[in-house]
């Protein structure tokens, strides 16, 4: 039909074709209806799709001095879990807590940096002030649409809140998928030391069938861009978003992410041809 005509003439409609394909052959009324409510769901905040509960459980086992996760010993997008993310990724099965709690902010922020850098991951040391703002925005607004760089154009993808975790999904698995659609990148924030050392320390696990690291650094700054930013227009796109649905407007954050200058790297034309 008409819908899945313009469903198809979406430039990243291969990527999921797969996807789409074995849902339209297993369950067609499901299909149908979601098809059906595809214009509606560009008028909401598209946020539902409660990711967080689709996060698969990884074991993990503990290791010696500051790290233990041999969930990144072989890298992101290797976990033999097909597509699944660790479920209550804590601190401790990160950091030795115990062996920093003697360091100081900078001396801590030095070995996550130096630990991460030789992974194949997004991570950060988030200000305590800074997280503040973003944590408090959250509550109020939790979820967001953010606009990827591709070759193509744009990739819409939806950031959820759960917890202090921030789940990714394309706006197009939503749309297809609807509340099953899993995620594809999850950022982890851990405020346990926030009051003592003034720091957030954060991570990330993504499926690497969809996004390569530096695709997932370009969401995560976008968080700050919108959630932590000074600017009243800047933050009024997340208001709108979650509570004025039906004014917001997809071109804005485009506008606002060019403005920024993110990405400028992803820009398309300026792609290389791993990414």
């Amino acid at each position: 039909g008409s819908g899945e005509a313009a469903l198809e003439e979406n430039p990243f409609y291969g990527k999921y074709r797969r996807k789409i394909q074995e849902l339209r052959r297993s369950s067609p009324e499901v299909f149908e209806s979601r098809m059906e409510k595809r214009s509606e769901v560009k008028k909401q905040p598209v946020g539902y799709s409660k990711q967080g509960e689709f996060v698969r459980c990884m074991e993990e086992k503990a290791s010696p001095a500051f790290f233990a996760i041999p969930v990144y010993e072989k890298g992101l997008g290797t976990k033999t879990s097909k597509g699944g993310f660790t479920k209550d990724k804590t601190l401790d099965s990160i950091l030795n807590v115990e062996m920093v709690k003697e360091k100081s902010a900078e001396e801590i922020k030095q070995i996550w940096n130096q630990y991460f850098s030789a992974k194949d991951t997004v991570y950060a040391v988030i200000p305590a002030e800074k997280f503040d703002l973003i944590w408090k925005r959250a509550q109020k607004c939790p979820s967001f649409l953010y606009a990827l760089p591709r070759k193509e154009g744009y990739e819409f993808f939806v950031g959820q809140w759960s917890g202090t975790e921030l789940h990714f999904t394309s706006l197009i698995n939503i749309q297809t998928q609807g509340e099953t659609a899993p995620s594809q990148l999850v950022l982890y924030h851990y405020p346990e030391l926030q009051k003592e050392k003034g720091i957030v320390l954060m991570t990330a696990e993504m499926d690497s069938k969809f996004l390569v690291v530096h695709e997932a650094q370009c969401l995560a700054n976008q968080v700050q861009l919108f959630y932590a930013t000074d600017r009243s227009e800047t933050y009024e796109l997340v208001e709108t978003f979650n509570h004025r649905s039906s004014d917001f407007k997809y071109m804005s954050v485009i506008a606002e992410l060019e403005q920024s200058g993110l990405g400028r790297e992803l820009r398309p034309g300026q792609l290389s041809d791993k990414s």
